[in-house]
């Protein structure tokens, strides 16, 4: 029997994901009858439903050790193909090859028993990762550090907070020492620190030759971290390859569409976003960031805000609503127009976009990456000239200079 050897770590080809959505007006016909209907036509597709493609026709090949991003905007796929490839969700059609065994830290809630401790989980996980005992007890030790939950170990993880929660599923996913390990954008949930330590351990598990997957939102961390990148849009892959090119890629599929508000969850929604002045800004003058939106109900560290983005996808800055007044922490429950003012000499000439960011602080993002209004600096009347407008860097801004002579000291 002739054997062969493989340097590829996943292999897809032709995946495809749908759901059946339920487009019916509520209200409108009684159960009695949706039954009769059903018995009647028992194959029949029912009425008032469509189906929704999370994933069309998707095909991949990634190399054993590579560091491979998936990117693009909210409901391009990425959550769906990466459950796919962890076996959450079945696919509704292609094939998929996976080369070694697959530790995934998803969203929050996935891959542990609530009712079980943090030490039942890890061994649970190792089970489940196809680990004996012995394996899991040899890393054990490394992984309670990494996660800093000591103290809590006995505890069910049902009473974790979300922080502590993502700190063990992480430690857990990276210590396993899978040969595939694939990590959804819940790291944005941690602290500054914890995501700086879980950057290392990636690139770390990355150089020992296994392959990291890794959806984000983060086009800093898409350079920092990935040798290779893959845009997908509606489904579909838009773009794979250099990472530069990449995030310029998704950063073009950014354009505004007003369609798309309003958009939110249960606790906010918002409805408008403008940037004033619009398209065309002198670099001497403000720019007034301004979004409407609804509160639905009191949620504390509740971070309303935005991100100024540059032509090749990199977050210039981020300002949130309640960064330098923090009575604005808890908004009651109404309508609410947010106005942040960027300050006049700060942005170099260039073309920007903002994006609007919201979320619970340490909990979850409920907006984020899903709609991008663009904007131009140029410089204004008279200007032309002015010193400095071409280097480098985001931000010009004026900076109040003084000259001391020290001779007649």
């Amino acid at each position: 029997m002739q054997m062969f050897m493989t340097d590829l770590a996943i292999s897809i080809r032709g995946l495809t994901k749908s759901y059946e959505i339920n487009c019916a007006v509520r209200g409108k016909r009684v159960f009695g009858e949706v039954l009769m209907n059903r018995l009647r036509n028992p194959l029949a597709r029912g009425e008032g439903t469509r189906e929704f493609l999370a994933l069309n026709d998707v095909s991949l090949d990634v190399k054993k050790g590579e560091v491979v991003g998936i990117i693009g905007r909210n409901g391009a796929g990425k959550s769906t193909l990466l459950k796919v490839l962890s076996r959450i969700t079945e696919p509704t059609a292609g094939k998929i090859k996976l080369y070694g065994r697959v530790g995934s830290l998803l969203e929050v809630g996935t891959g542990f028993h609530p009712e079980l401790t943090g030490r039942e989980n890890i061994f649970l996980n190792g089970a489940i990762l196809g680990m004996t005992r012995n394996e899991i007890r040899s890393r054990f030790d490394a992984i309670v550090d990494f996660s800093e939950v000591e103290n809590f170990l006995d505890t069910p993880v049902k009473r974790f907070s979300s922080g502590m929660y993502v700190r063990l599923a992480f430690a857990v996913a990276a210590h396993l020492e899978p040969e595939i390990l694939i990590v959804d954008e819940v790291l944005a949930v941690g602290d500054v620190a914890f995501q700086r330590k879980c950057l290392g351990k990636m690139d770390a598990v990355a150089k020992q030759g296994r392959t990291v997957l890794v959806v984000t939102h983060n086009m800093d961390l898409a350079r920092q971290l990935f040798q290779r990148a893959v845009v997908l849009d509606g489904g579909r892959i838009k773009f794979q390859g250099n990472v530069s090119q990449a995030v310029a890629e998704y950063s073009r599929s950014g354009a505004p569409e007003a369609h798309r508000l309003p958009i939110g969850d249960h606790r906010f929604r918002l409805l408008a976003v403008s940037v004033r002045p619009a398209d065309l800004v002198p670099s001497s003058q403000p720019i007034q960031v301004s979004m409407t939106c609804e509160i639905l109900e009191r949620c504390r560290s509740l971070r309303i805000g935005f991100d100024v983005i540059d032509a090749d996808g990199s977050v210039v800055f981020r300002s949130f609503h309640d960064d330098w007044k923090p009575e604005y922490d808890s908004l009651a429950p109404g309508s609410f127009t947010l106005r942040g003012t960027i300050p006049a000499d700060l942005l170099r000439p260039g073309q920007y976009s903002v994006s609007v960011e919201v979320g619970v602080h340490s909990v979850a993002w409920i907006v984020t990456r899903t709609l991008f209004v663009p904007f131009t600096v140029v410089l204004g009347d008279g200007e032309e000239h002015r010193h400095g407008a071409h280097r480098i860097g985001a931000v010009l801004p004026k900076i109040d200079w003084t000259v001391k002579s020290l001779n007649n000291a």
